[in-house]
């Protein structure tokens, strides 16, 4: 039985400024905002929300299905990686003349970024559907195109399979009607602070009411940890410090993957969000989405080694 990953595959063009944005753009100009940053380094990583969150569950231990469409001209790679690292690709649509999505990442030294986006093959994501998948017991609707989130969101429905609602990049794209609908139709909702927020704002609920709509409402923080409402309680999620910080691209989704990994395999919230922290650590300390690469084991050891109690 797998879990579906319904998101976006992408490459990740990451650039490192060795400066800091709020340096460079001053509040009372941001009407004709015109900067140039110099970033002397750059790599270009797999990445989208989907492949980092596959990635991150089948280092777990779980066997992730990727839905999500890619783009003839550029995808043969990204395929082939899918491949060596055995996560399924057979819901993973190939459209020709089309590029995969691209992400343009600048880092400053803060670990703030900015971001540009080419969606490019993502656009059609909404061609994909949920009936196309086999024995799934769990899913989750990440950042896609509009109109595929909100497909999706409905198909998980009607199939009858709980699945997660984590709009995070996508948020914006989606108007507050589509987002209440797809709240009501979530099992679980997963956004951080400032998405929070702004989920609240398009919605017209606040956030004790869209706590009450959904099993789970997981909202992350940053270094202060992580907050899990669920049956009328709150559960206070700790940050799990980090050996060393290099770089946060991807963080939020291997901290989606240990929440998904917890939710299969019935952990309460409390160790599933100590999980999550401790993927999203382990992520920070290396470059780029998809490069750490402890197995099940060592993960859990390294939990155990945090929080002094083992996983299972």
């Amino acid at each position: 039985m797998a879990t579906l990953i319904c998101g976006s595959l992408a490459y990740d063009n990451i650039m490192t400024f060795e400066g800091h944005f709020r340096e460079h753009i001053l509040p009372d100009q941001i009407h004709i905002l015109n900067v140039s940053f110099l970033a002397p380094s750059m790599h270009r990583e797999f990445g989208g929300c989907a492949g980092n969150i596959a990635y991150g569950l089948k280092l777990l231990g779980s066997d992730p299905l990727i839905m999500a469409t890619v783009g003839a001209i550029d995808a043969q790679c990204y395929l082939d990686r899918l491949d060596s690292l055995s996560i399924c690709r057979d819901c993973v649509r190939v459209l020709p003349d089309t590029y995969t999505a691209q992400a343009m990442i600048t880092t400053d030294r803060e670990n703030n970024q900015i971001t540009v986006f080419h969606p490019g093959a993502m656009l059609f994501s909404h061609l994909n559907h949920i009936d196309d998948a086999q024995n799934i017991t769990l899913g989750i609707v990440a950042p896609d195109s509009a109109q595929g989130m909100y497909e999706h969101a409905k198909q998980f429905a009607r199939a009858d399979i709980p699945f997660m609602f984590d709009p995070s990049q996508g948020l914006p794209i989606l108007n507050g009607d589509q987002l209440r609908q797809i709240i009501e139709l979530a099992t679980y909702v997963s956004v951080n602070a400032f998405e929070a927020k702004l989920l609240s704002k398009k919605t017209g609920w606040s956030i004790t009411n869209i706590a009450r709509l959904v099993d789970a409402l997981i909202i992350t923080r940053g270094a202060q940890g992580a907050t899990i409402y669920h049956r009328n309680s709150i559960e206070a999620i700790p940050v799990v410090p980090a050996e060393r910080i290099v770089e946060p691209t991807g963080c939020g989704d291997a901290f989606r993957s240990g929440l998904l990994y917890g939710i299969e395999k019935g952990l309460d919230w409390s160790t599933t969000g100590r999980l999550a922290s401790l993927m999203g650590s382990i992520k920070i300390e290396h470059q780029g989405p998809q490069t750490y690469v402890l197995n099940q084991i060592e993960i859990r050891d390294r939990f155990e080694t945090v929080f002094n109690y083992r996983l299972f």
